[in-house]
């Protein structure tokens, strides 16, 4: 019996601590891709945040950005293995039946930087805002200067790309529709629009397509950073670097330094961290206490821009430097 008594011992300590992992808070995190530095900085955010909070994180993502199928996998897989709340940056309305069934089983879905109906809640930038902000300094820095514009933009039909789109409209003063349209605005200076899927080399081919239209053009739009840096490379191998306006949305750390070097004029920098780590925490109270996440919650905007101008408020790139994510 003296022999037996650690083994009783040790298996009444295994089976408390089954028991513990039983009531451990499981999350899921879905992503667009695992390799653009905004959806990586938001991993980080959610790991951290589930350490922090004794939970257990599940991740999975899309192979590029649209690619559904994926999601729905991820969101079927993570049911299964006892996720109470998934958090999602969706990659198209084609994972709403999936969203559907897992809530009907119990499971809190939060939509994280893009929306999409059904979700519980949403924790995202403001997109329409941010899009206004960079449209208000372009509109400022042109200097009542004629406007010919090139839009960069996403793909068709994603809300995250509508609100940028149609804010920075608005913030230039020109027709735009509001904040709840999926239809990007068009108005007699926008000379040029064209997708790019938020990717360097598309936001390359983009710029060079739209300098064909029209050679004469002197503010770009762009969807990210990386459009935007795309973008860059098309005008100066045109030599048209010069004398051309490229406004963005991101604030990642490569992107606060392509302002610093003047390769981008303005950016509207979002917080991915803060979007993740507030989804875990929500996630952790839904699975304690039953309280679901509800409406929208703002997680910040802030302009950083090369060269303040007057009549719009922004912060330097030193400031953009402190709080970017990426490698820096």
């Amino acid at each position: 019996m003296k022999k037996s008594a650690p083994l009783i011992l040790s298996a009444l300590a295994l089976a408390a601590s089954g028991a513990f992992a039983a009531n451990e808070p499981v999350i899921g995190l879905i992503t667009k891709t695992e390799t653009n530095p905004f959806f990586v900085k938001m991993k980080e955010g959610a790991t951290a945040e589930a350490k922090k909070m004794a939970a257990k994180l599940l991740t999975a993502s899309g192979k590029k950005d649209g690619d559904t199928a994926s999601q729905i996998a991820a969101i079927e897989n993570m049911t299964a293995r006892g996720a109470k709340t998934i958090l999602i940056t969706s990659s198209g309305d084609a994972i709403l039946p999936a969203v559907k069934k897992a809530q009907e089983k119990g499971v809190q879905v939060i939509a994280l930087d893009s929306p999409f109906d059904g979700a519980d809640a949403l924790f995202a930038t403001d997109n329409y805002k941010a899009g206004e902000l960079i449209g208000q300094y372009a509109k400022a820095a042109l200097g009542g200067k004629p406007a010919k514009i090139a839009m960069l933009d996403l793909f068709p039909g994603h809300p995250v790309g509508a609100q940028r789109h149609n804010g920075f409209m608005k913030g230039f003063g020109l027709q735009a529709n509001d904040a709840k349209s999926n239809e990007l605005s068009k108005t007699a200076e926008t000379v040029c629009a064209a997708d790019t899927d938020g990717n360097q080399a598309k936001g390359q081919t983009a710029m060079e397509t739209c300098l064909q239209k029209d050679p004469a053009i002197n503010v770009v739009y762009t969807i990210n950073e990386p459009a935007a840096a795309g973008a860059y490379n098309a005008l100066k191998k045109a030599g048209k670097e010069k004398g051309v306006l490229i406004v963005s949305v991101d604030g990642g750390c490569a992107g606060v330094a392509d302002v610093g070097k003047g390769v981008i004029a303005a950016t509207s920098q979002q917080y991915p961290l803060k979007m993740a780590a507030m989804g875990v925490a929500a996630g952790v109270e839904y699975a304690k206490g039953g309280k679901k996440a509800s409406g929208y919650v703002d997680t910040g905007v802030t302009l950083i821009a090369g060269k303040p101008v007057a009549g719009v408020d922004s912060k330097d790139v030193k400031t953009g430097t402190d709080l970017c994510w990426g490698k820096k």
